[in-house]
């Protein structure tokens, strides 16, 4: 008798069950990860490692609260993954818990800046935050008179002591609720809450950037924290890994190359706690007892192409090009190069791509850009007062992965020999 498709659907059913209940083709891991959100960006540890000295100094700037006082405005500054975000979160949790003992009613908030570009799109996510989900205001289509008057409103109706976390304040363009908001209560808009302000910025030339008059009330009290060095890392990652991995799966030869790569980055413990992270993962794939120091090195090669991939794809058309002219010159070997030179170079670039091309101060913008992202590197020279002070960029990046990244714009633009001579190479 032939198999009917409703008979072979009754059998496959049948079957399927008794398969899945004992080869799941999902299963737990029981040999790597433990508690792999460990590992993660979001992870409050219970205690800070490596900071002992800006976590006394933030704890004596959060030292009114305590006293009943009116807060003090403080501004941190360094780079990404040096700890700001992590004190914060520690300090002001055991803060609110400290205040709650003293009787002091303590009220924490925290914005993240980064898609926020003026005051009064701050202004907005800040009421927002403090309103009702049914009572939300729209992004645009307010007098900003009337904005500022709902947020002193909101801030009053909330009473006490108040503290806002503005993260990653240097995407802000205009400073005036940097301002507004510390001389809020002496301007007479506030009358029952006293307010204070703690600007994150990963930018250390954020603050020249600001008024003088905003200067010296958001950045009343200054902690500056610098790159962790490999002791750090290493103190920070045997810290996580004994929480996130089963005994004796991450061997002390593991922490140590993990630290070091990340110290010689950028002194970064998201960066290492992400190559720890992405080399579990990797022997997890590959059904290994232990993470070895060539899963490391698997993991690290992986985390750079996603990088850049991820880094070159948030650019825009014009950090593309910019992107390709350095390029260009760092394959001619004319790197480290003054921002000048490399405007010459994009300009001959975008005229190849029909673009106008930016004026030098924009484009610089761009070069700074891919500083930041760790794409190219920026160094300071200082030739005294005959040559005077500027910054030479190179590369700081796999060329092969930017070249793999930029293939619309290199398709569009065309190459140089030195290009070509790569791209053969590849071949």
């Amino acid at each position: 008798m032939g198999v009917t498709l409703d008979t072979l659907d009754t059998v496959v059913l049948c079957w399927l069950p008794d398969v899945m209940v004992s080869m799941g083709l999902f299963q737990p891991d029981t040999d790597i990860f433990d508690r792999r959100d460990v590992l993660r960006e979001d992870y409050q540890p219970e205690e800070i490692v490596g900071r002992d000295e800006e976590l006394q100094q933030y704890i004596s700037a959060l030292q009114p609260v305590i006293n009943g006082d009116q807060p003090a405005n403080i501004f941190l500054y360094g780079k990404a993954g040096v700890g700001k975000t992590a004190c914060t979160r520690y300090l002001l949790s055991e803060l609110k818990t400290d205040a709650a003992d003293y009787g002091i009613d303590l009220t924490t908030v925290r914005t993240n800046c980064e898609d926020l570009s003026t005051s009064y799109q701050v202004a907005i996510q800040l009421i927002n935050k403090f309103r009702d989900p049914s009572d939300q205001l729209k992004p645009t289509g307010y007098p900003r008179r009337q904005v500022n008057e709902w947020l002193w409103e909101e801030l009053d109706a909330i009473g006490g002591t108040i503290i806002i976390v503005f993260d990653e304040v240097d995407h802000i363009d205009d400073d005036s609720i940097l301002y507004q908001i510390p001389r809020a209560r002496a301007n007479g808009n506030l009358e029952q809450s006293k307010v204070g302000i703690i600007g994150i910025s990963n930018d250390f030339k954020f603050r020249e950037s600001l008024s003088s008059k905003v200067q010296s009330s958001l950045c009343e009290k200054e902690v500056q924290f610098p790159a962790y060095n490999a002791n750090e890392l290493r103190d920070i990652l045997r810290t996580r890994a004994d929480i996130a991995f089963y005994d004796g799966v991450i061997p002390h030869e593991v922490i140590a190359k993990c630290a070091a790569f990340g110290a010689k980055d950028a002194g970064d413990a998201r960066q290492s706690l992400d190559l720890l992270m992405e080399a579990g993962d990797v022997a997890v794939e590959q059904d290994a007892d232990q993470v070895c120091e060539e899963h490391v090195d698997e993991a690290r090669a992986l985390l750079e192409q996603s990088r850049i991939i991820d880094g070159v794809a948030g650019l825009t058309q014009q950090g593309h090009l910019v992107l390709y002219a350095l390029l260009m010159l760092y394959e001619e070997g004319e790197t480290p190069v003054r921002a000048r030179d490399v405007q010459n170079r994009y300009e001959i670039v975008c005229k190849r791509a029909a673009t106008e091309p930016l004026v030098p101060r924009r484009m610089r913008d761009h070069l700074g850009e891919l500083a930041m992202l760790g794409i190219a590197t920026r160094i300071e020279r200082n030739k005294g007062e005959s040559g005077g002070r500027y910054y030479e960029y190179s590369l700081d990046t796999n060329p092969d992965l930017l070249l793999e990244a930029l293939a619309e714009t290199v398709d569009m633009v065309g190459v140089t020999d030195a290009i070509q001579t790569r791209l053969d190479g590849e071949i």
